[in-house]
């Protein structure tokens, strides 16, 4: 019995080689262990019919648990958390800093949101590093360096994955897809966070979509 608060729910998740929230709302439900069937609606761009009918906000990621529903990514780690506390850092001040963090992710950086979308099956060098986007990478990497020199890596808060990993992770695969200008300590970072095997997985799933997920708006770009 003491288990059965991890079982029998439902993740809905956009394809994997275009949805950025849904990793980060599948990242904490697998770092957690919760068991939920994964249900992946393939997106086309924006909301569709089929997620509009799956979830309440008509956006993935969406989680279902526990007698819980949950449809904002941030609050699916914050849900996670309170299964595996490890999510967050036991120091109250680290915890502090990664939730400012996080926060800093999943409401910024539009710029780099924009110019340079989440397509992981895919590498375009060099392009669309544009004014706004550069700049949000700059802020990126002075928001990684501070948690690396207080904490000593791998990781952000050391060596715990932790969700303030999880908001990044997108943020590390666009600089995979689009390799922007980095240091050599971001450079480090995002191969740690790509080498994680929950990353790995993610990657290893995008692969073996069908092709006609695939959307030419993110595959054909000059």
């Amino acid at each position: 019995m003491a288990e059965n608060h991890l079982r029998g729910g439902r993740l809905v998740i956009g394809n994997r080689r275009y949805s950025s929230w849904s990793l980060r709302g599948w990242l904490p439900v697998m770092l957690a262990g919760l068991e939920v069937e994964v249900q992946v609606i393939p997106l086309a761009g924006g909301s569709t019919p089929a997620i509009r009918a799956a979830t309440p906000a008509g956006l993935v990621p969406y989680l279902e648990h526990g007698g819980a529903h949950i449809w904002e990514s941030l609050a699916i780690g914050e849900y996670c958390a309170e299964t595996m506390p490890g999510l967050w850092p036991s120091d109250r001040v680290a915890r502090a800093q990664a939730r400012s963090v996080a926060s800093e992710m999943h409401a910024g950086f539009r710029e780099l949101r924009i110019a340079m979308p989440f397509n992981i099956g895919r590498t375009f060098p060099g392009l669309r590093r544009t004014e706004g986007a550069l700049a949000d990478i700059a802020r990126i990497e002075a928001l990684w360096s501070e948690c690396l020199d207080a904490h000593r890596g791998p990781f952000l808060f050391g060596a715990a994955f932790t969700i303030a990993d999880v908001m990044f992770a997108p943020i590390c695969a666009r600089f995979l897809t689009w390799r922007p200008e980095l240091s050599a300590r971001s450079r480090a970072y995002v191969e740690a966070v790509r080498a994680h095997p929950l990353v790995d997985r993610w990657y290893r799933d995008a692969a073996a979509e069908p092709a006609e997920w695939q959307l030419p708006k993110y595959e054909e770009i000059a």
